[in-house]
Formats: C-alpha cells, structure tokens, sequence
C-alpha cells in the first residue's frame, strides 16, 4: 500500500507556502513529493494569497508493487502540459485529490480525468470531497470520485456520488503497456513543433 498525504510546507516568509502532496508507503517509508504547479485565483479558492506556485517539477513515484503513480493537484487538472509530462515520465496511475464546488467545473470534471488518461495511457484517479464547509460556505463539493483508464471505456468502478466512502478497485496495469503500444501517442509527438506553447 502506498499512500497519498497532503501536507503543507511553510518556507522562509508566510506567502512562500506551498502545498504538496507526499507519498508514503505502508511501512512509512517517504517516496516523494509533488507541489501544486498551478495555483487558482477564482470565487471562494483566493490561493495565490497564501501558496505560491510548486518547484519541483513533474515527479513519478515508485511504490512497493514497483509500479510508478504520481500525483496532480485539484486546480492542476485542468491543465494537460503537466499532466502529459507525468506520462512522460513514466506514471502509470495518477491520483488528483480535489476540493472542487458545483458550476462550472463539475461539467470539466467529467471530461478532463479521462481526457489525461486516454492521451498519456495511464489511469486517473480522482478524488473529490463533499458536503459544505464552514464558516466559509463557497459551494457544495460535488463527489463524483472516480477512476478512469485508457485501456478500457470504463473500469466499471465507481464509489457513491455525494457521500463519503472507501472504495477499492482491481486494475490492470499490464494494460497500460498494450495501450501505448497500439496508441502512440509518445511516439508521435513533435516536440520540435511546439515552442509557442510555452512563451509567454
């Protein structure tokens, strides 16, 4: 088992926090951390006031079944560079923990998770919380959790909509080799075309 921790780092000064996410195996050994890379600035989710944006790139995580996971953050969902990067690099499973309210996203929720797994080969797994928090009452975190792979339409799991649960599935990871064999998608990028994607 290998477990996925949020934990935030205070740096230097106050505004200089960021907010990882760590990966712990069972016996309590430290894998590895992965920073938020995007930080929102939208209705009730004001972070840039309190974390600055991730450092450390696009890491991939060996777990105790030798298998490689990685994690991407909430906001960070929405955003496929970060999430093609953690293919490159090898993830075979990536988890992407949310505090996400009703409106606009809920619609993107459903398309984005799927979106990364068909493009890079790799499963997603997405959680999201639900119920309201107070005092600050933004919305109503929607669930929907789910798990989604490439290989197949639907894994066939998928926990309660709206209420909190623990839920497991059996996953096929060899599959994951086949995918990218039959869809080369790594293959036949052009990286040599695709400059403007990152100037400002």
């Amino acid at each position: 088992m290998a477990i996925v921790v949020p934990l935030y780092e205070q740096a230097s000064r106050p505004a200089s926090t960021t907010t990882p996410r760590r990966c712990i195996d069972a016996d309590g050994t430290y894998l590895g951390k992965y920073r938020k890379q995007h930080i929102p600035q939208v209705g009730g989710f004001w972070e840039k006031f309190f974390f600055r944006p991730g450092n450390g790139g696009y890491p991939v995580f060996k777990t105790p079944l030798r298998r490689r996971s990685a994690s991407y953050i909430c906001y960070d969902r929405h955003f496929p560079e970060g999430a093609r990067a953690l293919g490159l690099n090898g993830a075979e499973i990536v988890f992407n923990p949310s505090a996400t309210v009703a409106g606009l996203s809920q619609h993107l929720w459903k398309i984005e998770q799927p979106a990364h797994a068909i493009a890079n080969g790799y499963y997603v797994g997405a959680i999201n919380r639900v119920g309201t928090e107070a005092p600050w009452n933004i919305g109503t975190f929607y669930g929907n959790s789910l798990l989604r792979g490439s290989a197949r339409p639907d894994p066939g799991v998928r926990p309660p909509r709206t209420r909190t649960s623990s839920w497991c599935a059996d996953l096929d990871l060899d599959l994951i080799d086949e995918v990218r064999r039959t869809w080369q998608f790594f293959r036949d990028r052009r990286p040599d075309a695709y400059g403007p994607l990152v100037e400002d």
